[in-house]
């Protein structure tokens, strides 16, 4: 009964971080241009948000199809050349569209989580 139980809550895991995909890698973009593996890097140093090589080139496939990312190759001076990406008009849109859905939608949450982070804490605080 435990084990599948931990699979939900592992299904439900993986479920929230698919889903937060696009909003970390169209928010990786923001700054500057990156190439594939500077996108990876940055996701798997600023968040728990790491995936496979093979699942970014599909979301950021998609996205360019979408026209909300657009990019091109560029010869590095040494090695081969890389494929860098940015944002687009329409993905900077849809990114400040997703960041205010996110604020939102994520404060809600919190505000009904509060009475289990309040008793968790002071579970804490009691040990």
């Amino acid at each position: 009964m435990a084990k599948a139980a931990n699979q939900n809550v592992e299904g439900w895991e993986a479920q929230i971080r698919k889903g937060c995909l696009e909003l970390a890698i169209l928010a990786s973009l923001w700054k500057k241009k990156l190439y594939g593996l500077e996108i990876l890097r940055a996701l798997e140093t600023t968040s728990s948000l790491g995936l496979a090589e093979g699942t970014l080139y599909l979301i950021l496939s998609r996205l360019k199809a979408d026209k909300l990312v657009d990019s091109e190759w560029v010869d590095a001076r040494s090695g081969h050349p890389r494929k860098y990406y940015w944002l687009t008009e329409a993905g900077k849109q849809r990114l400040n569209h997703m960041v205010q859905f996110w604020t939102e939608f994520s404060a809600n949450l919190d505000t009904l989580l509060e009475p289990l982070l309040s008793r968790k804490e002071a579970a804490n605080v009691r040990r």
